[in-house]
C-alpha cells in the first residue's frame, strides 16, 4: 500500500522528463510540483492533528482541521497555476494546470485504493442479513 500511498509523487517524477522531452515551460512544473509537495506536507500534518483531536475526542476540531488543510492546499495550487500563468507565459501556466489535474487524479485514485485496502482489511462493515440483524423475513 505504501506506493498507492505515494502514486502522486510517482506521477510528479514521472511528470519531469515528459516535460522535457515536450518542451512545456519548466516554470509550469515547478510551479505545480512545489505547490503540490508544499500542500501534501500540510495535508501530512492535518492527517495527525486529526489523529490527535479524535484522540482527545473532540470530532469539531478534527473536521475543521481537515477542513482548513484541505481549502488551503486548493487555494495554494490554484494560486501558483494562476501565477506561473500571470508572471511567466500562458503556456506555463496550462502546463502546471495539466500537471495538477494529472496529480489530483493520482492522489484521489490513490485514496480510493487505501480506503479499499484498509476496508478489505477490517473486513465487512455491516453484518450479512442472516447474522441477526434482528429481521424476520
Amino acid at each position: 500500500m505504501e506506493l498507492a500511498r505515494n502514486l502522486d509523487l510517482l506521477v510528479l517524477l514521472i511528470a519531469l522528463p515528459v516535460f522535457l522531452i515536450a518542451d512545456a515551460p519548466l516554470s509550469g512544473y515547478l510551479a505545480a510540483g512545489g505547490a503540490w509537495i508544499v500542500g501534501r506536507i500540510g495535508m501530512e500534518w492535518a492527517v495527525k492533528r486529526r489523529t490527535e483531536a479524535l484522540l482527545a475526542g473532540n470530532r469539531n476540531a478534527a473536521l475543521g482541521v481537515t477542513a482548513w488543510a484541505t481549502m488551503g492546499r486548493l487555494w495554494l495550487v490554484a494560486g501558483a497555476i494562476l501565477l506561473v500563468g500571470l508572471l511567466d507565459e500562458r503556456q506555463a501556466g496550462l502546463a502546471a494546470a495539466v500537471l495538477t489535474l494529472a496529480l489530483v487524479t493520482a492522489s484521489l485514485g490513490a485514496s480510493f485504493i487505501s480506503h479499499v485496502g484498509e476496508a478489505d482489511s477490517a473486513g465487512p462493515a455491516y453484518p450479512k442479513p442472516s447474522e441477526g440483524t434482528g429481521s424476520t423475513s
